[in-house]
């Protein structure tokens, strides 16, 4: 039934980027501009960006060019901190675990985030949990960087932490542990979101 329900998926709509910047849907035959794909992403419209001399999928960088374009407009959702630690993973011989962590971050977020829309509009848009979610965000850091130390070859390469190296037996234990660790605080994020006022 997956395989159907993936067929039935409309394919992504082709958009081509050409050299003077303008970027060209080929489904509607007009010229768009990045707020119009801004506007796809938030309505689920899948698409990918080509090159339109090379055919290159541009893609990524076109998608970065949207949050910075966003970013520019005062809606900033990516702290200073979270920029800086980042950029610090660009060379780094961990840098290959930090997209799955960041897709499993947000995929995570995104499943709860209707929840937590509901909740806080029962409240009149006050959200109390502020400090319990950014408490849950440095475990989750926490939990991140004790990963990242158990895969490096060089453990606290990158970090500022010069931690005593794991026996390889532990290793499956830990990645077991940590992996628990971060299935509760999934579960407290999803008891919170559900959480209503008696």
């Amino acid at each position: 039934m997956n395989d159907t329900a993936a067929d039935e998926r409309p394919p992504p709509v082709k958009i081509k980027k050409y050299a003077n910047r303008r970027l060209y849907n080929t489904g509607t035959s007009s010229y768009v501009t990045l707020d119009h794909l801004c506007q796809m992403v938030k309505e689920g419209v899948d698409f990918v960006v080509h090159d339109a001399k090379t055919g290159e999928d541009i893609t990524r960088s076109v998608l970065t060019q949207i949050i910075v374009e966003e970013e520019g407009k005062g809606q900033n959702m990516l702290p200073v901190s979270f920029l800086r630690q980042l950029i610090s993973f660009y060379g780094n011989n961990l840098q290959a675990l930090v997209p799955r962590y960041l897709d499993h971050a947000m995929q995570s977020f995104a499943h709860n985030q209707e929840q937590i829309q509901q909740y806080m509009t029962s409240l009149g848009g006050f959200f109390p949990f502020g400090q319990q979610l950014e408490e849950m965000s440095k475990q989750n850091m926490a939990l991140f960087q004790n990963a990242m130390k158990m895969f490096s070859p060089f453990p606290g390469a990158g970090t500022g932490i010069n931690p005593a190296p794991a026996a390889p037996e532990d290793e499956g234990a830990e990645l077991q542990r940590l992996q628990k660790e971060l299935e509760e605080m999934q579960r407290r994020l999803g008891e919170l979101s559900r959480k209503k006022i008696d």
